[in-house]
Formats: C-alpha cells, structure tokens, sequence
C-alpha cells in the first residue's frame, strides 16, 4: 500500500497550523471588543468576497469532496445538474429569505420563528438544528478520515482528534471573523488540491479529450434523463426538483449559512455574496465532477472497486491521488489538505452557528448578563459543541450501519424546516399549533421513509440496478496489478465486463414504492409533510381569524414583488389574504442589529381597528396619525386639556387614540 511521505505530512500540517493562526490573530486584534455581536456576528461589517467563498467551502464538505468524484465515476455526470438546482436556490433565497431575515436585524435564524408564532416554536427549530448539526460533524470529521486511513495509512484518530481540536480552537478564539477567514485559505487549498489532480490526472491520461471521449464510449457522459417516476435515482426531475428543496434547507433557513448573510454590510452585500458563492460552486463541483470522469479513464479496464484494492466509493479519490503523485512529494499532501479543508470548514461553520442559535435561542431570552458574558458563554458552547462533535465521530465509528443513514441527515432536516419557515412567511393565518405539530410530522415523514428504505433495501434490491443506474465497470485481471498503481495500463481495448446488471423490470407494490423514492426527495416529502399539516391544523384551530394581527414584516407577499408590478393592485390584495402591504420605505438600516423603525406608512394597519359603524356614530370623518417622537420634551396628551378657555368652548375637543407608538387624531363633523 502506498503511503504520505513526510512533504505529505509537512504540507498537512502547514495546513492545520495556518487555521489555527487565523483564529490567534483575530483574537489578538478584537481583543477589546465588548459586543457579542462583534464576536458572533463579525460586527455585520463583512464584505462579500470572503463571505461568498465561506459560504462555499461551508458547502463542500469532506463527504462532498470526496464523494462527487465518486459519483461520476460509478453513475456518470447527472450529478452536474445540480448546478442548476443550486442556481435556483441562490435566486429563492436571495428575494425571499434574506430580505425577511436581514431587515428584521436578528442574529438568530430561529428568532423569526418565536416573533412569527411562539418560543415553543422556536425552541423546537433550534433543537432541530443543533441535533442536526452535531450529528453532521462528527461523520464530517470521521468519514474522510477513515477513508484515507484505509488508503493511505494516515492514523484514524489523530487525524479525527486533530480535525476537531483545531476547528474548535480557532472557532473559539477568532469567532465567526475566525471561522470566514479561515474559510477563505481553505478555499484556496481546496482549489488548488483539485486543479493538481485535474491537471496530472489529464496528463495521466492523454489529456482531457481523451478522458472525455473514454467516459463518453463508456456511458459517463450521460445528461439526458427527463423520466418523471420519483423512484430512479438520477434524473432531471429529481436532481432539479429534489435537488432545489435539499439545498434551500441549508442556504434559505439554516443558522450556519443565514448567519453569514446577516454578517455583511448590506442586504445587496449579503445577495452579492449568495451568488458569488453560486459561481465558486460552479468551479469546485465542475473540478470534482471532471476529476471523477478522470479516474474513470484512468481505471478503466482495471476497476480498483472490482479488484479489492479499495472498499468503498469515497477511497478512489485518494488512491487515485497516491497513484499519479508518486513521483511528486508534498501534491499527495495537498490533496490530503483538500479533504480535510472541507471538514474544518463545515465543522467550524457548524459550532459556531450553534453556539450562536444557543445564546440567542436559550440563554438570552432568560438572562440579563452583561455583553462581554454573552461572549464567554459563546465560547465556551463553541468548546462544548467540538466536543460532542467529536464524540459523534466516535459513535459513528462503532455503530457503522448509522454512518450512512446520517449521511442524509441534511434532506431528512433540511426539508421540514424549510416547510416551517415557508408557512410563516407565505401563510398569514398559519398559527403556532399548525407550525409545532407540522415541523413534528414532516420530521417524522422524512425519516419514516429513509428508515423504511434502508429496512427493506433487499427487497429494492432485487428489481435490479433500474433505478440507480449504477454503470458498468471494466475489469481484466490479466492486465490489472492494483498493489502497484502505478503500472495500470492506460489502454481503451475492450476488457471482460463485472457482471453488472443495469436492466431489470421496475419494482412494484404499494409502500415499496414509497420506500423507493429517489434520496434527493427526502426533503420534498419532509417539506410537504410540514406545510399541509401546518395549513390543515391552523385552519381547523381558527387561525382565519387573527391572520390581521400578524405583523407584515414577517410575511413574504409573492405578487408584490416587482416582477408583478404589471398586475393590478386591487388582485395583489387579494393575494395577502387581508395583510396590509409592506412599503419599501418602511425599513431604515439598524446598523446596530436591532428591529428596524416603522414609518408612518405603516398606519393603515391600525384603520382596521376602528370600526366604520363606530367612526359614523361618533361622526368621525377623517383620520390623521401623528408619530411619538421620542425627542419630543414631553409626550403629547392622550386627551386635550379640558382648564382655562378650552374648557368654555362650546365645540367639543376632538378625541385621541394611542396605539403602539401613534397617535390617530380623529376629525369631528
């Protein structure tokens, strides 16, 4: 077995020695900063650039760098439309969730859930979120380290410990400026390791057209599948559809991606940063997907799964990379780097957005310490959580079978929360009861459908490889010797083919059907589960009724956008389902991350409240609102004065009404 040389080693460790500096000197330099929010939030002063390529990284965990190349590999380059998923992604959050978000002025994804229905709500989206992501972490720190352990001898545990001891130590240090900083090497890291193997994979091979026409007469390169039955792993349907719910669960509502929208300076600044993130996604996962398509051309003939030389998918990356870098010391190193960047980026990302949602969420709501407490207490949640983080990785090393089932755990979560946000935000009458009991049930769905697949995977099994697609592999061992990498003939002569099967009659029979659905659609089963439920109850529990009472800056009106602004206003109204409207000059930028000041054009909503039976008895004919101004010396009467001259006047004083920080000044006939 071929092993890192010491250049491997040094490289690595240069790696995990410049993140832990990162974190080292943003401590040194916000050394006197009092704010939680400079600590948590970066001071809402970061600019786009480094926030999109965090947002990234974030994204290209270890499972994904190693797993991508995998996947094009064995089912060939169906997976590049996700590209267009994430694309549709970008666009929904952009207009939909970081507007609502960013103009509340929170800190807490989670907080919009307690101002939109209750704190019972808001405790059950952050416990969600928490369980999720320790859950994540520890497969993010154990999965690549197994894998390279398997191929390159590099020690299980101390890559793991280290992993998660690094990520915690800078995240603590450095907060969430730390984590982005960070981000922004690794991402140059990552880039790099994958333009080495791209590149000497390329010239392995006879260059990319070659690789490209050897996947080509091989079926890997493969785009057109427009099938509409759920159940086929891989299609257009599923990837674009499946893929657009999957991934909104993480960049629409999760605290991880949420936080760093709401940490620049700006609202365009935060949409600026979702899409530039959008076009790095573009270049990362079009390296994997070639990279994939590389080791394809590479083995082809001498298929290292068929052979023994290594056990599972997500190992042919690095064994590949032993391979072609023998004669290379420290690109091996590189590569190495480039996989565990990804883990540092999504573990960080991950302790230091539940550390914030548990001050935010938990500790404050309870407490009135001291800014500078809040501080300690982030992070010393940020040390707590690298700890179960770590303890997470070490479970998933004994109980196996589980390392797979939380593999999915983004679409089984992603989905119910996305149900949960979008009943708040679209539904004006959706209630608490509706939103509790719905994210309960679409939770339960998702994971009821995943456990029952994995259950019954034998019996799926047996219709055949119909719905995966898995492709057929090569492999002669007359031309194979895997134990030396190296000396793999690159030749395209047909070879005697694995028996694969790729055919078989589709599997049918009720819940086998269900249980067969594609695993992208996880999060759409999740999502609707949440949403009918949710509008189901509400309406049953008379949440018709108080759906006036709901403030408007917490919903989203579809049609008011302005690619709607050719439609009439009187059919716009009807779409609120009797909101008021929320006008554009409403908001003014808190820059300290407080609630945003409502203007006077807000004041139709308090029309309502006087009835047109009561204005007519009391001979009311016009409504005027005065704003309290708080620099008025002294507040303004609720009453007129009845003493001196006023008094004597045979004409009544007009009456006053206050109501939350307006006056209505009601005009007598």
């Amino acid at each position: 077995m071929e092993t890192l040389s010491v250049a491997d080693y040094v490289v690595f460790g240069l790696t995990l020695g410049i993140s832990a500096v990162i974190g080292i000197f943003y401590a040194i330099k916000d050394r006197n900063a009092t704010s939680g929010d400079e600590y948590m939030m970066g001071g809402r002063q970061m600019s786009m650039v480094p926030v999109s390529l965090s947002l990234s990284v974030s994204f290209m965990s270890a499972v994904t760098v190693l797993g991508t190349p995998a996947e094009v590999y064995r089912f060939g380059t169906m997976y590049w439309w996700f590209l267009l998923a994430m694309l549709l992604v970008a666009i929904i959050t952009a207009e939909i969730f970081i507007p609502v978000f960013y103009r509340l002025g929170i800190s807490s994804t989670y907080e919009y859930l307690e101002r939109r229905f209750n704190r019972v709500v808001r405790a059950l989206g952050t416990i969600t979120f928490v369980l999720e992501n320790v859950l994540y972490g520890g497969i993010v720190m154990y999965a690549p380290a197994l894998a390279l352990n398997q191929v390159t001898g590099l020690d299980l545990w101390t890559a793991v410990i280290t992993t998660g001891v690094v990520c915690t130590f800078y995240t603590t240090l450095g907060g969430l400026k730390a984590v982005i900083w960070t981000d922004v090497f690794q991402a140059v890291i990552m880039l790099a390791g994958f333009l080495a193997v791209t590149i000497k994979g390329s010239i392995e091979v006879g260059g990319l057209d070659k690789a490209w026409q050897i996947c080509e007469e091989n079926g890997r390169i493969d785009f057109i599948h427009f099938e509409p039955d759920p159940r086929i792993r891989h299609t257009f349907w599923t990837i674009v559809v499946g893929g657009t719910f999957l991934w909104l669960g993480v960049y629409g509502v999760s605290q991880s991606m949420v936080q760093r929208y709401l940490a620049c300076k700006s609202e365009r600044q935060a949409k600026g940063a979702l899409f530039l993130n959008w076009l790095g996604l573009v270049i990362i996962i079009s390296l994997c997907c070639l990279n994939g398509a590389i080791m394809y051309a590479y083995y082809h003939g001498c298929d290292p799964l068929d052979a023994g030389a290594v056990m599972a998918p997500d190992q042919l990356l690095p064994y590949f990379s032993l391979a072609i870098f023998k004669d290379n010391p420290g690109t091996t190193g590189l590569v190495v780097s480039c996989v565990f960047s990804g883990s540092l980026s999504t573990v960080s990302s991950g302790i230091n957005a539940m550390s914030c949602v548990t001050v935010e969420d938990f500790i404050k709501p309870v407490t009135s310490w001291k800014e500078r407490h809040y501080t300690w207490a982030s992070k010393i949640a940020v040390i707590v959580y690298g700890g179960l983080c770590l303890a997470m990785a070490y479970l998933a090393s004994q109980l196996g079978g589980v390392l797979e089932a939380a593999l999915s755990i983004l679409g089984l979560v992603g989905g119910p929360l996305i149900g949960l946000f979008t009943l708040g935000m679209f539904f004006n009458f959706a209630n608490s009861l509706g939103a509790g009991v719905g994210l309960v049930l679409g939770l339960t769905m998702s994971c009821w459908v995943y456990i029952g697949s994995e259950l019954l995977s034998d019996e799926i099994a047996a219709a055949g490889n119909s719905f995966s697609r898995i492709l057929p592999r090569y492999y002669n061992e007359t031309f194979c010797n895997l134990t030396a990498p190296t000396t793999l003939p690159m030749t395209t002569t047909p070879m005697t083919t694995t028996p694969i099967a790729t055919t078989a009659e589709p599997m049918t029979g009720g819940v086998l059907d269900l249980y067969s659905i594609s695993y992208v659609y996880y999060s759409c089963i999740g999502f609707a589960a949440t949403l009918f439920t949710g509008l189901i109850i509400s309406l049953l529990t008379c949440g018709w009724r108080n759906r006036r009472e709901v403030d408007s800056r917490l919903l989203y009106f579809f049609f008011d956008h302005w690619i709607f602004c050719w439609i009439p206003e009187r059919y716009k109204a009807w779409t609120r389902l009797g909101s008021d409207p929320v006008d554009p000059q409403m908001y003014k930028e808190n820059k300290e991350g407080g609630d945003l000041e409502t203007s006077t054009s807000t004041t139709s909503v308090f029309k309502d409240k006087l009835k047109e039976s009561e204005m007519m008895d009391n001979g009311i004919t016009n409504i005027s609102f005065i704003p309290i101004d708080s620099t008025f010396s002294e507040p303004a009467p609720k009453y007129p004065s009845t003493s001196g001259s006023e008094s004597s006047s045979s004409t009544p004083s007009p009456p006053y009404i206050e109501d939350d920080g307006l006056e209505m000044q009601a005009t007598v006939m």
